[in-house]
């Protein structure tokens, strides 16, 4: 049993962890190992809106973007996800990670900054980057099996062993290494400011981002049926909620997204992403929140009538991020757009 923060990020503690040294969780999860040279990584999502129909004009900047990652100091990895949101819009987004803010900010400089600068002549479509540089000390991830990353943990040198530190409220925040001596409560509020056709958010200090993703590719069908018919629909209703209403629980935007290849072709994994006023908020529509228990309910039934058959692989990255460390531009959205709902 390993402790989820690294040893070279371990501190001496101000702050009290949720469990004791005895705690033994009742089944394996593994988190992301990064080098210890990586002291900063990027979660970059570049982000196309456009009404249902428009497919055919949206193709060229998601081409684009998918090959100006293949470009000198591009991310390590991206992938590729869509959703509907709540005004009816299609949102495709590419997200793209880096560990090394430097390479980032050369290929940023030479080919992402111009993403919210398109605007094809045969078609209205809308885009928006969102981007988080967090120091390693501001985030954690989670994962049901080892032998298999998403998301920022593709960038990273490996995967633990099995941690000590989930299965429990507060797991989450246990595993962030600055959770050592820092409470990590947001101060300010975000706010839009208009810089010529574009909209930016002045950010808050602590803003929180999950995201927290499904695979159902390796399941047979029996419980793939299982998923889809008795769990998925929980879940879903769920993500739906926090993308109507979240801003009653403290989170700003929600998207429950189809993981997609890059013809657009749906692949059995999902994930939500939403961004939330702290993690104190998170936490407490995790452990409480009616929409939340029915998906922690769903979810416990079936993976305890399966148990070790299961083949469902669950993951999530949880960051949270100074205000420094943010970046959100927007031009021709709707408001209700990703983080614009926060201003």
């Amino acid at each position: 049993m390993e402790p989820a923060i690294p040893e070279h990020l371990v501190t001496v503690r101000t702050r009290h962890r949720r469990v004791g040294a005895e705690y033994t969780p009742p089944y394996p999860c593994f988190v992301a190992r990064h080098n210890p040279s990586v002291s900063q990584v990027v979660m970059a999502y570049f982000g196309l809106q456009f009404r249902p129909g428009r497919e055919t004009a949206a193709a060229v900047p998601l081409a684009a973007i998918a090959q100006v990652f293949s470009e000198q100091d591009g991310p390590g990895h991206w992938d590729r996800a869509r959703c509907t949101d709540e005004e009816g819009f299609v949102n495709v987004v590419s997200v793209a990670y880096w560990n090394d803010p430097a390479r980032f900010q050369n290929w940023f400089a030479a080919h992402g900054a111009g993403w919210t600068e398109n605007e094809p002549a045969d078609a209205k479509l809308g885009f928006f980057t969102e981007i988080l540089k967090p120091a390693v000390e501001r985030y954690e991830t989670l994962f049901s099996a080892s032998d298999r990353a998403e998301g920022v943990a593709v960038i990273a040198d490996g995967m633990s062993g099995m941690v000590r530190e989930h299965a429990y409220w507060g797991g989450m925040r246990d595993r962030i290494p600055l959770s050592q001596t820092d409470a990590m409560e947001p101060a300010g509020a975000p706010r839009v400011v208009k810089e010529r056709d574009r909209l930016r958010i002045i950010p808050q200090d602590n803003l929180c981002l999950i995201r927290s993703g499904q695979d159902w590719t390796d399941t047979e069908p029996e419980e793939r049926r299982m998923y889809l018919e008795e769990v998925e629909p929980v879940l879903r209703s769920g993500m739906d909620f926090l993308r109507d209403e979240g801003l009653s629980c403290g989170c700003f935007a929600n998207r429950y997204m189809q993981v997609i290849d890059v013809e657009g072709r749906p692949i059995e994994k999902s994930f939500g992403v939403s961004w939330w006023k702290s993690l104190s908020a998170l936490e407490r529509w995790s452990e409480s929140h009616p929409t939340h228990v029915a998906i922690f309910g769903a979810a416990m039934k079936y993976l305890s009538s399966l148990g070790p058959a299961a083949k469902l692989r669950l993951y999530h990255e949880v960051t949270v991020a100074a205000a420094d460390q943010q970046f959100f531009e927007y031009r021709n959205c709707h408001l209700k757009t990703g983080m614009l709902k926060a201003g």
